[in-house]
This record gives structure tokens, C-alpha cells and sequence, in this order.
């Protein structure tokens, strides 16, 4: 194989903002293409301040290992993910770039979408997860005018302030969708025991990640008490949190880059799917790309979040439909060999 790599800037449409005022107006990425013969396979990573992972940092271990790669035989992109993980044991982000691009060069190689390959059905009848729009944290004035100009069938809102209930209050008053809301862990065990049946009350879904990861004592408390679905984010990101979180949300979120790829997310769903948990997976901002690798897994899904291209001003891929015209947010089935997208040079939409 030929490994190739670059970094890429994407702006998004406003200044994304979550809990704890993170906020960014580019998602800086690293993109990585596996070469064979005529066949290529494309795979991202993004740069997360909040992990500590940087595109510098993951490109320098790229050139320090691309021997390595370059000589391994892609026949069974499991085995590729195990050779990966040994090799880079503490990076799970560059580990999810490779793995995504070898999946998706396996895939040209075999003339199927990754989907097929897994034995998965996913045809224009196959019912999937409608793709939530999220509306990062800002003035209340400001996120009902992002609510407008976006009219979309579900919103995931970024929460985590002093205003709270009075932000979900307003975009309420502005739409009867349904609401999701993500609070990144930036509730006490005591906010969201407050919060919670006011945001019930206001239509919203569920909660994704109401406290600290490592909360256990409050998320027992939380989930014994709450009348809406808490979902696992910052709580479960390896295989190994699955289990843990069974106990104290009732589903989890699974972010191809945290737990390093798609290979181990398919483990992942399937024993959160034995544990009775909901399924949802989430993107970190991906292009594209990422987020086509998302879209592989939907018809196992309950809940997607694969907003990335949504979110930008500019694109890098070509084949990833949201059905903008008849069913916004509804994938329409990725029918092309491996991740079903052709890669582009960033163009604006």
C-alpha cells in the first residue's frame, strides 16, 4: 500500500460552541488516503483540543511509521485494526483514520459499500435514523435565528448554561420538532436533577451526557430518577465502557474516532444492543468523509448525528445524500464501493 496524509481546514457556518465555552469556527482535520494499484481509501481523524489530539502530532507518527504501514497486506481490515492498535496504542484517533481508510480501500478492492460487506440490508426501504441538525450554544436570540434559517425535522441543542430551560423554551416556541439535548458533562448531579423534568416538559427526547464521565454516583441517581433516556458520550468511549454504562444510562454513543474505528464500534453495538441499550452514534465535526463512515452503520442504529457537512460552509466529498428536497436528514443508502463517496478537494456548497 501507499499511505498519503495532508491536514485540512473546513469553516463552519457560525462558531460552534459547547459547555464550558469550547468553541471553535474551523474543524482542522487530518486526512489520510491508502493507495493500491488504481484502488483508493480515504479516512479522517479531527483535531480535538479537549483529547489533546492534533493533527501535527498524529501526522508525525504517520511519518515515523510509514514503513510499517506501507507493508502491510490489506486482506481482512479486522486483522489491519489489530496490526493498528499495537502500533499506535494510545492515539484511538489516528487509529479510526486508518482503520476508515482501510476499510473503505477493502472495499474498492471487493466492489461493495462497507455496509454489504458486513451483511447489513440498507435499500430505499430500509428504515434508518433521520440525521439530527445541532445548534451550538449562543444567545437565545441568536439560536432561535440559527433555528430559522435551518428548518430540519430533528435538533440536537447544545447545552450546559445559566440559561438552559429559558434557551429550550424559545426554540420551542419556534418549532414542534423533536428536541435532543447534549450538555457535554456540564451539569451537577443537582442541575440535572432540576433541569431534567423541565426540559420533559418542553418535548425534549433525551439527554445526552448530563455530568461528568466518571460521575457514577450521580448518574445512578440520575437515571433512577429521570423521565427521559440519558445517553453515554464522554462515559463511553472504549469497548470496555459498554458494560459500565448499562448500569447507569440507557443507551450510549459511539464516536468512531474515540473508540478507534469502525471495527471495534461494530463490537461495540452489539453488545450494547445484548445489554439492552440504545444505540446512537455520533460525529465529532467529520466532513464527508467521517461522516460516510457513519453512515455505513444505520441500519443498525437507533439515533444518528452525523451533522458534520451540514454544520460547514464547505465540503470535500461528493455521493453524501441528506435528502434536502423530500426527507431532510434521511440518508439516502450509499451505494458505491466502500465508504459509497468520492473524495474532493474542499469546495463550498
Amino acid at each position: 500500500m501507499q499511505l498519503d496524509f495532508w491536514e485540512q481546514q473546513l469553516p463552519f457556518e457560525y462558531p460552534f460552541t459547547i459547555s464550558n465555552g469550547r468553541t471553535k469556527t474551523h474543524q482542522h482535520s487530518l486526512m489520510i488516503r491508502l493507495s493500491l494499484g488504481n484502488w483508493q481509501g480515504f479516512g479522517e481523524a479531527p483535531a480535538i483540543v479537549y483529547y489533546n489530539v492534533t493533527v501535527e502530532a498524529m501526522m508525525e507518527l504517520l511519518e515515523k511509521n510509514r514503513k510499517l504501514i506501507e507493508k502491510f497486506a490489506l486482506i481482512d481490515p479486522e486483522r489491519f485494526w489489530h496490526f493498528l492498535h499495537h502500533l499506535f496504542p494510545n492515539d484511538p484517533f489516528l487509529v479510526a483514520a486508518l482503520d476508515m481508510a482501510g476499510w473503505d480501500l477493502f472495499g474498492q478492492m471487493n466492489k461493495k459499500p462497507i455496509h454489504q460487506i458486513w451483511n447489513l440490508p440498507w435499500n430505499e426501504n430500509t428504515p434508518t435514523p433521520i440525521c439530527d441538525y445541532t445548534l451550538g450554544i449562543d444567545t437565545i436570540e441568536k439560536m432561535v435565528e440559527k433555528m430559522k434559517a435551518h428548518p430540519w425535522p430533528i435538533y440536537k441543542i447544545k447545552v450546559g448554561t445559566d440559561y438552559d430551560i429559558e434557551m429550550i423554551k424559545a426554540l420551542r416556541a419556534h418549532t414542534t420538532a423533536p428536541l435532543r439535548v447534549d450538555a457535554n458533562a456540564g451539569w451537577t448531579s443537582e442541575e440535572a436533577l432540576q433541569k431534567i423534568p423541565a426540559l420533559a416538559n418542553l418535548g425534549v427526547e433525551l439527554v445526552e451526557q448530563p455530568l461528568a464521565k466518571d460521575n457514577w454516583e450521580g448518574m445512578a441517581q440520575l437515571k433512577a430518577a429521570s423521565i427521559l433516556p440519558l445517553f453515554a458520550d464522554e462515559s463511553c468511549v472504549f469497548e470496555k465502557d459498554v458494560a459500565a454504562c448499562a448500569h447507569y444510562f440507557h443507551g450510549i454513543n459511539i464516536k468512531l474516532t474515540k473508540c478507534s474505528g469502525l471495527t471495534p464500534a461494530l463490537r461495540m453495538i452489539k453488545e450494547a444492543k445484548t445489554l439492552g441499550l440504545k444505540v446512537m452514534m455520533g460525529s465529532m465535526n467529520e466532513s464527508v468523509i467521517g461522516s460516510a463512515a457513519i453512515a455505513q452503520f444505520l441500519p443498525q442504529l437507533d439515533y444518528v448525528d452525523m451533522d458534520g457537512p451540514l454544520l460547514m460552509t464547505e465540503l470535500n466529498g461528493l455521493g453524501l445524500d441528506y435528502n434536502m428536497e423530500n426527507n431532510k436528514g434521511k440518508i439516502i443508502p450509499l451505494k458505491k464501493p466502500g465508504l459509497g463517496v468520492q473524495y474532493a478537494m474542499p469546495f463550498k456548497k
